[in-house]
């Protein structure tokens, strides 16, 4: 994966340090990059099991209307882009709004950029506080993708996943559930979870991240040339993909796996679904609520 001196996206929020600011597109040179808090394997695994992604911690969380930040935060002016890792998650992002810009143009609609908050530790969300423990997610209240980049340091050093097309992946994977809250599956889905059984609403939550998992797939799939990805990224991606699924993390954390508890997927599913969106490039084919079997 080449991703240095391409365009980096105007819609990253930095709060790593006091004020964040929204930061203006630009091309990249190189730099230093910094890393946050350390994170403890324990801390992520039970972030990951309690619900990396937006819909288990939107359980009893209170949301702010879409478009406002939380109270406290402000995104006016500029910043420029002055470590590695803003530059790849500012790069990350801007291919993520490159692939679905033309997937919804082709279909008559505009797509409404997410913004990408960066932070570390800890920060507010439209969703409640977000902790670095509850790994990346996104919170349709506000209409942002909330990241601890110190998640790819845990996830290279303490689950030996990751990597560089690994990490994007990851963004993507987010920025696919702020693409399912533009096409109404997002809310459609939560408001189902609210009314079924545990079982149920559990099942319905692993069919919407491996929806997301299938349109990461997709952006993977229309960003490949432009960021020259070779076969060693794509197996990058599904190993990360595996070390990632829920019977993974039930497994490390040292417990027993239960399916009906899945939230997120199998390891076996998040490899499936990344490669069904990757092979085909096409958003019809990641219906995974009209599937039979996932």
């Amino acid at each position: 994966m080449q991703w240095r001196g391409r365009r980096t996206s105007r819609n990253i929020e930095d709060r790593r340090q006091a004020g964040g600011r929204r930061s203006g597109g630009g091309r990249v040179s190189g730099g230093r990059g910094r890393l946050g808090v350390g994170a403890t394997l324990v801390v992520l695994l039970i972030g990951a099991y309690l619900g990396v992604d937006v819909t288990p911690f939107l359980n009893g969380a209170s949301l702010t209307p879409s478009g406002q930040a939380p109270a406290g935060q402000t995104t006016s002016g500029r910043n420029q882009i002055d470590d590695d890792q803003e530059a790849f998650v500012a790069t990350g992002l801007a291919e993520t709004e490159a692939v679905w810009g033309t997937i919804f143009q082709a279909s008559g609609q505009s797509y409404q950029e997410p913004v990408l908050v960066l932070y570390s530790g800890g920060t507010q969300s439209g969703c409640g506080s977000a902790q670095a423990s509850m790994g990346p997610f996104y919170c349709p209240g506000d209409q942002r993708v909330y990241l601890d980049t110190d998640f790819f340091r845990v996830m290279q050093t303490q689950l030996q996943a990751g990597g560089e097309f690994a990490n994007a992946y990851v963004i993507a994977h987010e920025v696919a559930h702020h693409v399912q809250t533009l096409t109404g599956r997002l809310g459609q889905v939560n408001a189902q979870r609210q009314r079924a059984s545990t079982r149920e609403s559990n099942e319905l939550s692993v069919r919407l991240e491996l929806q997301a998992d299938c349109y990461a797939g997709i952006w993977a799939q229309r960003a490949a040339d432009r960021l020259h990805v070779t076969d060693a990224d794509i197996r990058q991606a599904l190993a990360t993909a595996a070390r990632i699924g829920d019977d993974a993390l039930q497994a490390a954390a040292g417990h027993a796996v239960v399916p009906d508890s899945f939230q997120h997927g199998s390891s076996e599913q998040r490899q499936r679904g990344f490669f069904a969106g990757f092979q085909s490039g096409d958003p019809q084919r990641c219906d995974t609520f009209a599937a039979n079997a996932l």
